[in-house]
């Protein structure tokens, strides 16, 4: 339990290191390739996020956490959906 939890405190961090330290020249994010091009052409105004990030950390941040609670469902298979006495 203790590696989870210090592979949690890991992801934050880098997460926030990566949110913090990004390089000048930005790389246009999911928000700014697709949304804003298609409310431009269906001539909507853009509104801003719920979460306001630039970039695609936010989907970072989702991947990590779907893969965080995969490994999870994943470790505890058994426990989570134990064999039906038929099958054993």
């Amino acid at each position: 339990m203790k590696y989870a939890i210090g592979a949690v405190i890991f992801l934050i961090l880098v997460v926030v290191g990566v949110s913090v330290f990004q390089p000048t020249s930005e790389w246009p994010g999911v928000d700014e390739s697709v949304i804003k091009k298609a409310a431009a052409e269906a001539n909507r105004p853009v509104g801003e996020g719920i979460i306001n990030i630039k970039g695609d950390v936010l989907l970072f941040a989702f991947l990590t956490a779907g893969a965080v609670g995969g490994f999870i469902a994943g470790y505890t298979f058994r426990g989570l959906f134990p064999p039906s006495p038929e099958r054993t």
